[in-house]
């Protein structure tokens, strides 16, 4: 007998169109997060903000690709960053293509160097009352994904 029989709850088959439909919205997210000047890339970068002003972060996306596994540090802040997320009631996901991820977010606006994207946030802008539905998807997602004891889910971004 499995977790998800004990408590009644199915798990959730990773080819359903839920999964695309996170995937669709993870990219509308990032587009619109950078267009309001809402996103932070980078991994120390993103600590930083963390340390500074958790209650301000909405979304944290982990990226990595099969090479970067090996990284044993990466893994560590990846760790770090999780275990924080968790405690501050900050949805996070994983995606596995940062290549794709640059595509959407591309380079820094102020030197037009490539980002470190291996650790995106999402903050709050200063507008009161903005939604995104796209947030509201995701943690919709990530709820769901909880729900089935995959609290880090994995996001497969579009083409």
């Amino acid at each position: 007998m499995t977790l998800e029989e004990i408590h009644g709850q199915q798990p959730m088959p990773a080819g359903h169109d839920w999964m695309q439909g996170a995937g669709t919205a993870l990219h509308e997210l990032l587009v619109s997060a950078q267009r309001r000047g809402c996103l932070t890339a980078g991994v120390y970068e993103s600590a930083k903000l963390m340390n500074v002003d958790p209650d301000n972060v909405a979304f944290c996306v982990l990226a990595a690709d099969q090479e970067d596994e090996g990284d044993i540090a990466l893994q560590i802040h990846f760790t770090l960053i999780q275990a924080f997320c968790c405690e501050n009631d900050i949805d996070i996901v994983r995606v596995t293509d940062v290549a794709k991820l640059a595509a959407i977010v591309g380079p820094s606006e102020d030197s037009g160097e490539p980002r470190d994207l291996h650790c995106i946030l999402i903050t709050n802008p200063n507008e009161e009352g903005w939604k995104d539905p796209a947030l509201e998807k995701l943690n919709l997602f990530c709820e769901e994904s909880r729900n089935v004891n995959d609290w880090v889910p994995t996001i497969t971004l579009p083409e």
